[in-house]
């Protein structure tokens, strides 16, 4: 696939590619992995990507050190009242707790007797011990600016899925335009040819001249198909360029050599795919992005439920701080309430908590709504993966029984072309069977591109296409 892609994008980005003269083909494969490299959308959502992983960092941002220094003073009327000067560093740790440790060094004339006048220092902690132990906002968006990340990966994959799907079908639809324009040419050569001979025997005596107005209506007929065939060709064509962009967002249009990969309609290339019902629908409920975003969803709402339930619960901080005379918090004697400590006790409670109350129910039915949602679309995936499954099937069989009828309708005209030469048949005749020929071939064409076409639906409709 690299040597593959390389070859493409040499092709793709030379100047000179509308002036050469041999085709070039083009096989589906190579197409979806030109979408995957080069499609504006898709570098569109591996931004998405690059923005959530910066979330993620900037969430982390909330359990960084915060280093802070005050400096205050104050004279007045001759008389220094206090300088006061408290750098300090405080250390947030996941589980809510704050690790503070600072120095101070105080003088002046009019301090507050119940702070101590000189160089000191201190090292505490303040602990939730109801509300925001468990949960506070700083976790919460955390844990979320993760899920958001893996989100951003299934939204993606979501994407591609469906753009790799419409690559795929515009794919098919570009081959079944140019097949049965092939399928005209040759039978206008085949026209043609029979022109020339009915033309040649008329002259020698053998045929009469409303055979040679028979045989030229037929190749009127099919060099009339044979131009609309190309412009449907040339049509698709630009459909299909679409989805083909090259490096630096630069749209890219097929040039007319480039053509569909002989032998087209073996298997070879979807045997890797996963064709077996059971197994379809197993993966689509472990794997399918669309699932999994509903699954990513439900854990963020759970996390704002969590969150919403502190709002439930009273506030209660305590802090508390271990002090020392001078610089060195860890000379001073004393540790755990005996001496050389300060601390706190802080409670908060709203009555009746009817906001607490009300965000709390909130959160619930906002799960619960999702829970409805992903059940639906649960069923909407099992039920399209069952609808493709059925055309696949269906699909393979017609494939099989126009295959035969083909076979007949040929041998039917061969049969008319030697009853023909042996002067027992018309030409009229030979027009007729040769018409159904081109029409079950025709057809036949637009049953493989559509079995193709339901075999990657088939792998869109599990989540499979990546």
């Amino acid at each position: 696939m690299r040597k593959y892609l390389f070859f493409l994008i040499v092709l793709l980005g030379s100047k000179d590619i509308y002036a050469q003269k041999d085709s070039v083909t083009l096989n589906v494969e190579q197409v979806l992995e030109i979408v995957r490299q080069y499609h504006p959308t898709v570098k569109q959502a591996n931004i998405n990507i690059e923005k959530s992983i910066a979330d993620i960092r900037i969430a982390r941002g909330a359990f960084n050190p915060v280093i802070s220094s005050s400096v205050a003073g104050k004279t007045f009327n001759n008389t220094n009242y206090y300088e006061h000067l408290n750098p300090n560093i405080t250390i947030p740790t996941w589980y809510g707790v704050e690790v503070t440790a600072g120095l101070e060094n105080l003088s002046g004339d009019r301090l507050n007797p119940s702070q101590t006048k000189g160089e000191t220092s201190y090292l505490g902690v303040s602990i939730p011990l109801l509300k925001n132990l468990v949960m506070d906002k700083r976790r919460a968006y955390l844990k979320q600016s993760g899920i958001f990340k893996d989100m951003a990966y299934s939204e993606q994959q979501a994407l591609v899925n469906t753009i790799l799907m419409e690559a795929a079908s515009k794919y098919w639809e570009w081959v079944e335009a140019y097949q049965a324009y092939e399928i005209v040419k040759e039978n206008l050569i085949i026209s043609q040819r029979r022109l020339e001979m009915v033309k040649a025997t008329f002259q020698n005596g053998e045929r009469p001249a409303i055979d040679t107005v028979e045989a030229m209506s037929q190749y009127q007929a099919f060099e009339f198909q044979k131009n609309q065939s190309w412009l449907k060709f040339q049509n698709e064509g630009l459909e299909l360029s679409a989805f083909l962009w090259q490096s630096g967002n630069i749209p890219y249009q097929l040039p007319e050599n480039i053509i569909p990969q002989n032998g087209w309609d073996n298997e070879a290339a979807i045997q890797s795919f996963q064709l077996n019902l059971p197994e379809l629908l197993a993966s689509a409920r472990q794997f399918h992005p669309e699932l999994q975003l509903y699954s990513q969803k439900l854990d963020i709402l759970e996390i704002d439920k969590k969150l919403k339930f502190q709002e439930l619960l009273p506030k209660l901080d305590f802090k508390y701080n271990h002090l020392s005379k001078g610089y060195n918090v860890l000379a001073s004697e004393g540790f755990l309430f005996r001496n050389n400590y300060q601390y706190g006790l802080k409670l908060e409670m709203p009555v009746p908590f009817s906001q607490g109350r009300g965000e709390y129910k909130k959160a619930n039915l906002k799960i619960e709504e999702a829970k409805i949602a992903q059940s639906q679309k649960s069923l909407s995936i099992e039920l399209k993966i069952k609808s493709y499954y059925n055309e696949f099937l269906a699909m393979r069989n017609q494939v099989q029984l126009q295959s035969k009828m083909l076979a007949n309708f040929e041998k039917l005209l061969k049969a008319e072309e030697t009853l023909f030469q042996n002067g027992e048949s018309s030409l009229f005749l030979i027009n007729t069977r040769e018409n159904k020929v081109l029409e079950t071939q025709r057809k036949l064409i637009e049953l493989k591109t559509k079995y193709f076409k339901t075999v990657y639906a088939l792998q869109y409709s599990a989540g499979l296409l990546k």
